[in-house]
């Protein structure tokens, strides 16, 4: 593929994939003020919730990508997997931090990102709750609201503020919990937003300055990891290499290698 043809590729997987994410976050927002919830499950513990937005976020994405794109392959978080001829294959959060919807609090979103073989090509994540899109293409920077977005400068990990999230499992957290103790003193403050897409665009904004998390699905990841490195993140694994769905960290770059370490020094103590 051409640079040319990349440049077009990219424009129309990201029209694609933003006005499905703005439809679908509309449609789960207003719903849920218009009539509530009616119907809830769970999925892999008592606390992980599944809701009939979810579901109907799922449906409305994955039938707006099949309309125009029937040969992609797509991995949905609600049950939506089909292969694809077309080298492009889409992996789709249809309400990333469903407690928070649950709840009626703001910091829930919908997470879309196509992907080649090699990488993610285009990342969108939208809050409805705040009206804010955050969209970035591969080589192509991230943007909110259509502007320019760049991390922190922040230099003293003493100064950063820190955003994770927690396991749905009790036995995780348990753990987890040791670890952010241990973490708490040694950095400004700890935020916990309850959605790993946020999260990711947060440090993209500059909003904290590193966010680390284990244990995320697929969908949880592509879309707002894109978005952090195009905004000039590092990120990579909490055990090192690559970002990946079951260990991520992400932070501006005078951050990055120190706060991975911070942490691994951490779990080395409490034999993590």
């Amino acid at each position: 593929m051409t640079p040319d043809q990349q440049t077009r590729e990219h424009a129309e997987l990201l029209a694609l994939a933003t006005s499905l994410a703005l439809q679908a976050g509309r449609m789960v927002r207003d719903g849920r003020a218009a009539g509530g919830i009616t119907q809830t499950d769970t999925k892999s513990s008592a606390t992980d919730m599944v809701t009939e937005f979810d579901r109907a976020s799922e449906t409305l994405i994955v039938g707006g990508i099949l309309a125009a794109r029937p040969h992609d392959g797509i991995v949905g978080e609600e049950g939506t997997d089909t292969e694809g001829t077309s080298g492009v294959h889409w992996l789709i959060d249809p309400v990333d931090g469903t407690t928070n919807f649950l709840y009626g609090l703001p910091g829930y979103a919908v997470s879309i990102a196509a992907c080649s073989e090699h990488r993610t090509e285009v990342g969108v994540v939208y809050v409805p709750t705040t009206d804010e899109l955050f969209t970035a293409t591969a080589g192509g920077g991230a943007h909110l609201n259509g502007s320019p977005i760049r991390c922190s400068t922040t230099t003293d990990l003493s100064h950063a503020l820190v955003a994770s999230g927690f396991s749905y499992l009790a036995a995780r957290r348990a753990v987890q919990a040791r670890r952010v103790a241990e973490l708490l003193p040694q950095v400004r403050d700890l935020r916990r937003f309850g959605a790993a897409a946020p999260d990711l665009c947060y440090v993209a904004a500059g909003r904290v300055d590193v966010y680390f998390e284990e244990f995320l699905g697929p969908w949880d990841l592509a879309a707002g990891e894109l978005i952090a490195r195009e905004a000039g993140c590092v990120t990579g694994a909490l055990d090192g290499g690559a970002a990946r769905p079951a260990s991520v960290i992400a932070a501006n770059p005078a951050l990055f290698e120190r706060a991975r370490e911070l942490i691994a020094g951490i779990d080395a103590r409490l034999g993590g």
